[in-house]
């Protein structure tokens, strides 16, 4: 199953490098008076949601997804799999094409320098909002679920999935506490830094997704 290991990883990868959730870790540090509190609440709140979701995906889809044939996925997954390839390139092909809009930069930075500003209760609502793997979840679900884990084995993949998707927060907030004015400096500087290319990043890693789904939706469909 090295292959749905593989794909698990990209997955994973590609949710760590999302630009979305790069830039609101980045501003949820960058604009707060208190970048250590401000981050840290942030990044719980992510880390609860996701793992939130696994817990009960544990318990809905579970092994469904996962076939007698190893080297075959089922017809449903190999048609979701398909699916998702062609929406993934299609989204950035349509992405790719846009010009970087400053107003949305503008409204995030607006929205991050509210969160910072907010309760502990809310910032961690924010982290699960915004923080995230977002649309990269259900793939990961599905990974998993194909690998046909027992408890043991779905629990040590999920919290691969979900700490090494919001690395970039922890590693952060860790150089907080080691080197606060030189990890500032360097976030600021990320900042610009993923305004210019973090779409390109992503849109490398996703055409990279969406080729591994290709791969298996192919097999799937034609065994």
């Amino acid at each position: 199953m090295a292959w749905i290991d593989t794909e698990l990883v990209l997955v994973t990868i590609a949710a760590m490098l999302s630009p979305t959730t790069l830039t609101f870790s980045t501003l949820v540090l960058v604009l707060s008076d208190r970048p250590f509190r401000t981050g840290f609440w942030f990044y719980i709140g992510a880390v609860v949601a996701t793992l939130a979701i696994g817990v009960v995906a544990a318990f809905v889809l579970g092994d469904a997804a996962a076939s007698s044939h190893p080297s075959t996925p089922k017809t449903w997954v190999a048609i979701v799999d398909v699916a998702a390839a062609v929406a993934i390139l299609t989204w950035v092909t349509r992405t790719m094409r846009r010009p970087h809009n400053p107003a949305r930069i503008a409204a995030a930075m607006e929205q991050m320098r509210k969160v910072s500003a907010s309760r502990a209760i809310a910032v961690v609502g924010a982290g699960a909002t915004l923080a995230n793997p977002g649309g990269f979840i259900p793939l990961a679900l599905k990974e998993i679920s194909e690998l046909d884990p027992s408890r043991v084995g779905y629990a040590v993949d999920w919290l691969f999935f979900t700490f090494v998707s919001l690395l970039p927060l922890a590693t952060a907030l860790v150089l907080m506490l080691v080197a606060r004015e030189w990890t500032e400096r360097v976030l600021e500087s990320a900042r610009g830094w993923l305004e210019l290319h973090a779409r390109t990043v992503a849109a490398v890693l996703l055409v990279l997704v969406s080729l591994a789904l290709l791969r298996n939706g192919i097999a799937g469909l034609t065994a």
